[in-house]
């Protein structure tokens, strides 16, 4: 993908040779267009032609590319961009402009309080399989830019409409495996394979694994149903999201994850019975630690 240079017209007298610490370099907050109810990122014309529009730009472009530009953290066939679609821009997809100014933050997970560049290090090592990059490293210190540059004129600390998946209410009568399975086989086979080996064209990923060992393991976010059916109403299949309903939506999203992927990399002293206890109870609606037609999910594959 080529990213487009952009010019430093409308930046004033002094935007030849602007201060790469000086934050009037930075576009105005951008007006929310009238037919949108979303939080509106700047457009990426209007990123300045000098140090910090090239950070930003090597964010996205890692951001897009994570596994061929940051393939040291990566463990798996996805990228950034598999959860957070259109970019990080897309409302109802974790968007990273309403992410960026919800940091500092208290996260169960780890039960600490996180910046913003150490939830993305739980990203690598969850969503992405992989290792957490340092804190101040390059690839975090561009994605960072870049999740701040996408919030620009969005207001601090408060969560803003659409910021993640907007979960279904679970379904009177539950969720049903089985009946996910014909939902995928319709709905999502064509683009992310038969058994979620998703697809490739050569050696690059168009559409990512679901599960198994190129997909994300059994401590990432979307190993919950209740948010893996979130994201799938709102997104999915990819170009017609909100066309499934709830109960399609979970019934999927069990089916999904009621397939192994790799081990939940805080397995307990090898026991997955005390890393239910510990880490899954209580965290969602998940089947990491559950019999499944016969089998002990969370076994993990590599």
């Amino acid at each position: 993908m080529t990213l487009a240079l952009a010019g430093l017209a409308g930046f004033g007298a002094q935007a030849a040779s602007p201060r790469t610490d000086d934050q009037t370099q930075l576009p105005q907050a951008p007006a929310k267009a009238a037919s949108s109810p979303w939080f509106q990122p700047p457009a990426e014309s209007s990123l300045p032609n000098n140090a910090f529009g090239a950070l930003v730009r090597q964010g996205q472009a890692i951001f897009l590319n994570t596994k061929a530009l940051a393939p040291q953290y990566v463990g798996n066939e996805l990228a950034c961009v598999n959860c957070h679609l259109d970019r990080g821009r897309k409302a109802n997809s974790a968007p990273l402009w309403a992410a960026y100014t919800m940091y500092p933050a208290y996260r169960k997970k780890n039960d600490k309080v996180n910046s913003f560049a150490e939830r993305m290090q739980g990203c690598f090592q969850f969503s992405m399989n992989g290792k957490a990059p340092a804190a101040d490293s390059e690839v975090l210190n561009a994605l960072t830019a870049y999740a701040y540059w996408l919030s620009t004129g969005a207001p601090v600390g408060q969560a803003l409409p659409g910021r993640g998946f907007d979960e279904p209410m679970p379904p009177k009568g539950g969720y049903d495996i089985a009946r996910g399975a014909k939902v995928y086989s319709a709905q999502c086979a064509i683009c992310h394979g038969a058994n979620g080996e998703g697809k490739k064209v050569g050696a690059t990923q168009v559409f990512p694994p679901l599960w198994g060992k190129d997909s994300y393991n059994w401590g990432a976010g979307m190993h919950r149903i209740n948010t893996a059916a979130g994201f799938i109403q709102h997104n999915m299949p990819l170009g017609k999201g909100e066309t499934l309903s709830d109960q399609e939506a979970w019934d999927v999203a069990a089916f999904v994850n009621s397939h192994e992927r790799p081990q939940d990399p805080r397995l307990v002293n090898h026991d997955i019975e005390a890393t239910r206890k510990k880490f899954h109870e209580g965290d969602g609606v998940n089947l990491y630690g559950v019999m499944v037609d016969g089998v002990l999910l969370g076994q993990g594959v590599k």
